[in-house]
């Protein structure tokens, strides 16, 4: 739960990165002050090729510079298991990226027996009322449909009515969290359905603020990819189908995807809600290494600067991965710390 100190200091900070753009020992000076704030500084925050000792590590923390609003990156090499973190441990609103867990709680029910992919549940539409009238917005069901339908629109259109379908059927945010507790996953809530989340969107600037609710770190979010991709929270058939379908996301074409060759794969997840745009996704690359990646955007003025962040950071992560691994061709990946699945 955040402090008042700890919120105090987020506005404080924020407040700081709201101004124009800075020379790079003062953009430096920021970072650090920002890292050692929230105990989120890789190393010796004196200076930035201290803070970011690699050239690769650097360029991503340039690309997510906070002067105009937070920005947090997760990703890991699933070959090597090397990690770039930008503010990976700070907490961000997930938005529709936490639908991956919604997903992944349902399938492991139908692993159990108790629903299957053809089981039916309605829609849940939302219904006009007052803002904040009640603690959770109305819904009212709509058109029945197989769960397999609704895994399909909810990752690759991200259909609001179909997530709080299936959250209701299992039973709720309470169960998605302790779904993600039992993988050993922490720093990670869902408190609100979507009908609920979206209601309320606006109380808050996600740039200046810190909500704990219905956020996470962008390091889990890389972290449950990974061990999604991996084969280590679901059966075969169950990775095949949430990943199938975060393999045929039509939303956000701007995001990660935008700048990836064209011979990678992407399967993906996006979120957006007030002042935040986010992705999060699997880049599956020719010789034949994934990387888990997680990017959360704040504030940059507009959803289109939010969108070409996520993009540029995303192809910078492609690149500076792809250079490492040039640079060790004989790695042996037979022991990488992240299975690879199928």
């Amino acid at each position: 739960m955040a402090t008042p100190r700890f919120i105090a200091a987020v506005i404080g900070l924020a407040a700081s990165f709201a101004a124009m753009a800075q020379p790079a020992a003062a953009q430096a000076e920021l970072q650090a002050t920002f890292d050692t704030t929230f105990g989120t500084q890789l190393r010796n925050p004196q200076s930035f090729d201290a803070v970011y000792a690699s050239s690769f590590e650097q360029r991503i923390a340039q690309l997510a510079n906070p002067a105009l609003g937070r920005i947090g990156v997760a990703a890991i090499d699933l070959a090597t298991g090397e990690e770039v973190m930008v503010l990976g441990d700070q907490l961000f609103p997930m938005a529709s990226t936490s639908k991956v867990a919604v997903a992944a709680t349902f399938l492991e029910m139908v692993e159990k027996g108790r629903f299957s992919l053809s089981s039916e549940f309605p829609l849940l539409l939302p219904v006009a009322s007052a803002k904040y009238s009640s603690a959770k917005a109305p819904v009212r069901a709509g058109q029945y449909l197989p769960a397999i339908d609704l895994i399909e629109m909810m990752i690759t259109r991200s259909s609001n009515p179909a997530t709080d379908a299936l959250l209701a059927a299992v039973g709720g945010p309470g169960v998605v969290n302790d779904w993600i507790r039992r993988q050993g996953i922490s720093n990670f809530s869902i408190n609100r359905d979507i009908a609920t989340l979206v209601r309320d969107d606006g109380q808050h600037n996600p740039a200046t603020f810190i909500d704990p609710r219905d956020a996470a770190t962008p390091r889990t979010m890389a972290k449950l990819l990974a061990g999604i991709y991996g084969g280590q929270y679901l059966s075969d058939d169950s990775r095949r189908v949430l990943l199938g379908a975060m393999s045929r996301t039509v939303t956000g074409k701007r995001r990660i995807p935008a700048h990836i060759p064209l011979d990678a794969r992407v399967s993906h997840k996006t979120g957006s809600l007030n002042n935040t745009s986010s992705d999060i996704g699997l880049i599956e690359c020719p010789d034949g290494r994934v990387i888990a990646v997680a990017i959360y955007v704040t504030g940059q003025g507009t959803k289109a600067a939010r969108e070409e962040r996520i993009a540029a950071i995303a192809r910078a992560l492609y690149d500076g991965f792809a250079a490492k691994a040039q640079a060790n061709p004989t790695r042996n990946w037979a022991n990488a710390p992240y299975p690879t699945g199928g």
